[in-house]
């Protein structure tokens, strides 16, 4: 537990809230969540429609993404975030692939936790 007190918890939060931000634009209409939703076989809703559960276990797992970030943020050990970042990354396209998402679907969610990682490193990075 002594290591989360070194932990730049302001870096860690803006990191994931920027992150969520994101993921609204990567999966709005104006960039990939017209393709995702049908890859995905769902409709894209209103943000009045918006899964609640789903919503909240984003911000949960983009925070802890963020901590882990934060935690090798201490060490200065970019290869172990880039690690932990790629193995998120393919978690998600593996259950993906098992609900039978199509490709595109697949790679969108892909890229969307390799930039959500880039921005939370940012994140550390500058503040």
């Amino acid at each position: 537990m002594e290591i989360l007190s070194s932990v730049n918890w302001l870096a860690t939060v803006i990191g994931a809230v920027v992150a969520f931000f994101a993921g609204a634009l990567w999966y709005s209409e104006k960039m990939f969540g017209k393709g995702w939703a049908e890859g995905c076989r769902v409709d894209l809703g209103t943000a009045d429609q918006m899964p609640v559960f789903a919503m909240a276990s984003q911000v949960v797992g983009l925070l802890l993404l963020a901590t882990v970030i934060g935690i090798t943020r201490i060490s200065e050990d970019i290869v172990t975030a880039s690690i932990a970042i790629l193995a998120v990354a393919t978690l998600v396209v593996s259950n993906g692939a098992f609900a039978r998402k199509n490709g595109y679907a697949l790679r969108v969610e892909f890229f969307y936790i390799i930039v959500s990682g880039i921005i939370m490193i940012a994140a550390q990075g500058l503040l």
